[in-house]
């Protein structure tokens, strides 16, 4: 026969303390879950009041834009009216003065500046027209790939035509997939492309550089394209409006360029950001 070994019964005081421990415990338990519950929620209401603010940021932007648009496109008729006129009277003593070479070229001279300023006005009467976007299925790498191949050509016939010997056409590596389906604008989003292409090209040729990487992936559902590059990057002070119309660091140029890029971005319920690269250079990010 085995021995069974006796159990001593619990008395009443154990049993309320070994009950109340187990409260604590589960307590302690609830208290916890609930800690990480208020941290999560905390997170998220730190994270929406981040979005919300930029939301109200970029519709206050998109309101100053449309109403400096506006400005804009009466300013260009208005000037666009008595510069024809200009532009007729010169052409007509171009004619009467053909024989007197001095006055010629000092009408030529006149010719010349009418028409800058009426490419001016043509710019800014593209920069604003509304753009509306419409996005259809494309091989957006396939895109990507046509329009750096355009850069490439522009880029070497722009720097063989250069009269500064400083001038060269850099190299443009790209980093995409072989085949990214997506709905876009084909047309506007290469025209933006080009353009950030162009602009990396005209900064390290000019301030020092040589490459400029364009990059294509998906993340989270969105489309990330990315130009940088490795010249001086963009002056601290100039970043938060580096996108305003009219803003340029430039001698020459309206200062468009950047902003069409911005609002064919928005046209595509996108993103676009500038930033400078740690190892120095600078960066647009566009998200779609």
């Amino acid at each position: 026969m085995t021995a069974t070994a006796a159990t001593t019964p619990q008395t009443p005081a154990a049993q309320r303390i070994e009950e109340l421990g187990r409260i604590i415990l589960a307590y302690s338990e609830v208290t916890e879950r609930l800690e990480q519950s208020h941290d999560e929620l905390k997170a998220r209401v730190q994270a929406l009041q981040d979005e919300l603010s930029e939301k109200n940021r970029q519709l206050e932007r998109s309101n100053r834009l449309a109403a400096l648009g506006e400005m804009a496109a009466g300013l260009a008729h208005e000037i666009r009216n008595p510069l024809g006129g200009i532009q007729l009277y010169a052409s007509m003593l171009a004619e009467d003065v053909a024989d007197r070479p001095d006055s010629a070229r000092t009408v030529g001279k006149i010719i010349g500046g009418v028409k800058r300023v009426e490419e001016l006005v043509s710019q800014v009467l593209r920069f604003t027209r509304e753009i509306i976007a419409t996005p259809a299925p494309c091989d957006l790498a396939q895109i990507v790939r046509d329009t750096v191949e355009l850069a490439q050509m522009q880029i070497a016939s722009k720097s063989a035509g250069a009269k500064d010997s400083t001038m060269h056409a850099a190299d443009v590596a790209c980093f995409i997939p072989q085949q990214l389906q997506y709905n876009v604008d084909a047309r506007l989003l290469s025209q933006a492309l080009l353009n950030l292409i162009l602009n990396a090209h005209e900064a390290i040729t000019e301030n020092g550089g040589s490459t400029i990487r364009v990059k294509l992936d998906a993340h989270e559902n969105r489309a990330k394209l990315v130009v940088e590059d490795d010249g001086p990057g963009i002056p601290a002070h100039v970043l938060d409006r580096i996108f305003n119309p009219f803003f340029t660091t430039k001698d020459e140029g309206t200062g468009l360029g950047l902003s069409i890029v911005h609002r064919i971005v928005e046209a595509h319920n996108g993103t676009i950001t500038a930033s400078n690269r740690q190892k120095g250079g600078a960066r647009f990010e566009i998200r779609i």
